[in-house]
């Protein structure tokens, strides 16, 4: 089901001014950023499903499809994991394409270079990121995935702030998550919708499917990049009730 960009304008979320608090939990590099008012799902808690599962359902060709992946593209995976996406967009994006496979979890990561070693994945590369900052190269992406992982980024603000030089002019972020309460392993739309559009970015396609076990959201570029003074934070009004708005 694919929803009308319209709805994105009525969001039922209210932006607030920060209240004052210890930041002494956060990174220090984070600190200037406003702090997220959710809470976030522990890492590696949850299995969304087995590979095979996942492409018994044709997951990975649906997603590649709605963000018109092509050889010779170069793509990041972020939160790759254990390379369910990173394998597959290898194989997309062919010889003359490039995948950077990232992830904060250093056992995760030497899982994925043993993966990629194993299968002679030539195109890949993989980098160590951190909670607020995927430190991905600027100008260098024609599309970012984050799959099934955002409801796990405790500094949202930062992260997405520091995300967008990695964009090249026309690239697009891609994120696939369930609508469920962010504690719970998944974001409700409006959420993630106000998060990034705190950061400069547009909603150009939404996008429900069986294919997904959730959503699919693609975002692209649009207008500029606040300073972090200036971000203003996202939070609900009243507790969510687990639909997204028509």
């Amino acid at each position: 089901m694919r929803l009308s960009l319209a709805f994105a304008a009525a969001l039922a979320l209210t932006a607030c001014e920060q209240a004052p608090e210890a930041d002494l939990d956060r990174p220090e590099t984070a600190r200037e950023f406003p702090r997220a008012h959710r809470p976030v799902s522990e890492l590696g808690r949850y299995s969304v499903a087995t590979e095979q599962t996942r492409d018994d359902r044709n997951e990975a060709a649906t997603v590649m499809d709605l963000a018109a992946m092509r050889p010779g593209m170069t793509v990041a995976d972020i939160g790759a994991g254990d390379g369910y996406y990173t394998v597959r967009l290898a194989e997309r994006v062919g010889a003359q394409g490039r995948v950077l496979a990232q992830d904060i979890d250093e056992n995760a990561l030497r899982r994925l270079g043993s993966r990629v070693e194993n299968e002679r994945l030539d195109n890949v590369s993989i980098k160590l990121g951190a909670e607020d900052d995927p430190r991905l190269p600027e100008d260098s992406f024609d599309r970012v995935f984050m799959v099934h992982m955002y409801h796990e980024v405790s500094e949202p603000y930062a992260f997405l702030w520091r995300l967008r030089p990695a964009l090249r002019e026309g690239g697009q972020v891609i994120v696939v998550d369930i609508d469920r309460p962010t504690d719970q392993h998944g974001i409700p739309p409006e959420l993630l919708f106000c998060e990034f559009n705190a950061l400069g970015y547009r909603l150009v396609e939404f996008v429900r499917k069986p294919e997904l076990a959730g959503y699919y959201a693609q975002f692209v570029v649009a207008g500029p990049r606040p300073e972090p003074r200036d971000i203003v934070p996202c939070r609900q009004q009243g507790s969510y009730n687990g639909k997204t708005p028509h």
